[in-house]
């Protein structure tokens, strides 16, 4: 791979009809895509939003979010992640609800395939987000958002005072264990092995907090309740043995899978699969741009990633001035 593409090839006559120009493409419409839209759109690049069959991002299976900035009240991640998408609109930016199933990045005009259909674009904004593992129960999908959470740092807030579970054995679940102390009363770590996967500094943390308990070789089998979680039916992963713990709140906290595979062979993945960057938004090829989750495996919050977007949108339209795609940059005066 290399760190720069051929110069710009243009349109030519003989394109199919399912073939469409932009200046600017952007994968993904989380927090990160949709910041990344409202900015370029508003430096009249008209972004085209590859937005994915399930668009809009983790947000949309997320029930009150009260840390993002400006909501003193919370809000609902569907109704935060459609103000998103309204003001992007607003701005001129076009969002396609499917899938992008294949890119080249290999020469520019970047191509982009959603289906039959193909995009070509000057610049491209990488934003596709990671998602959380979950333990593919359908209990626990069926209790998502109402006691099952995938991230401490959101939802936390929500069980002061109960009791609740945390599922996982790595450095995220002892880390998300570690921080629901402070709302929780009692944090019960369920850790599917004999032993503990995470590193010691986070282990030592974990076992000598007076409101964890630690139960390894156990595994949930059906999350229980009635309009939210009351109990977990646990069953012993050495005796086969089930039992019932009783809980106000289960957080899965086995990783989470950038959702990179589309880009295999064409940007540079890193550990944990994900996306590596260069300086703050770039990918190591000209012209592609990354934002959000894709990458960031520290912060993972929303105003993080929409932060990112604002970064990728203002570097992608200074590098388009720069190479001569567009007159001049407007992005000193956003």
């Amino acid at each position: 791979m290399t760190a720069t593409v051929p110069p710009a090839t243009g349109s030519t006559d003989d394109e199919p009809t399912n073939t469409r120009h932009h200046k600017i493409a952007i994968i993904g419409s989380g927090p990160a895509g949709l910041t990344a839209a409202i900015y370029a759109a508003r430096a009249n690049l008209e972004p085209i939003v590859i937005a994915g069959n399930v668009p809009m991002g983790q947000l949309m299976i997320t029930s009150d979010v009260e840390n993002y900035p400006g909501f003193p009240q919370g809000i609902q991640g569907p109704e935060l992640m459609q103000q998103f998408r309204e003001q992007a609109e607003r701005f001129g930016s076009t969002l396609v609800e499917r899938d992008a199933t294949k890119v080249d990045f290999s020469e520019r005009p970047f191509r982009i395939w959603v289906g039959e259909d193909e995009y070509r674009a000057d610049a491209v904004i990488v934003a596709t987000g990671a998602s959380a593992l979950w333990l593919g129960l359908p209990s626990e999908e069926a209790f998502r958002g109402r006691g099952v959470s995938a991230c401490a740092t959101c939802d936390g807030f929500f069980f002061r005072g109960r009791d609740v579970a945390v599922v996982g054995g790595g450095d995220t679940a002892l880390e998300e264990a570690t921080f629901l102390t402070r709302f929780a009363d009692k944090v019960t770590m369920l850790v599917r092995r004999a032993e503990f996967r995470g590193s010691k500094i986070m282990q030592d943390r974990a076992t000598q907090h007076p409101q964890i308990e630690i139960l390894f070789n156990k595994e949930v089998e059906e999350v229980k309740g009635e309009m939210t979680v009351n109990a977990l039916t646990v069953r012993d992963t050495v005796s086969g043995e089930t039992s019932e713990l009783a809980v106000q709140g289960m957080f899965v906290a086995i990783g989470y899978k950038p959702n990179t595979d589309l880009f295999d062979g064409q940007l540079k993945i890193g550990e944990g699969g994900y996306l590596e960057i260069v300086g703050e938004t770039g990918s190591g090829i000209d012209g592609v741009f990354v934002a959000g989750d894709v990458h960031d495996h520290h912060y993972r919050q929303a105003v993080t990633a929409a932060g990112d977007g604002c970064k990728a949108a203002i570097d992608a339209e200074r590098w388009l001035a720069a190479v001569g795609e567009i007159e001049t940059s407007t992005a000193t005066n956003w």
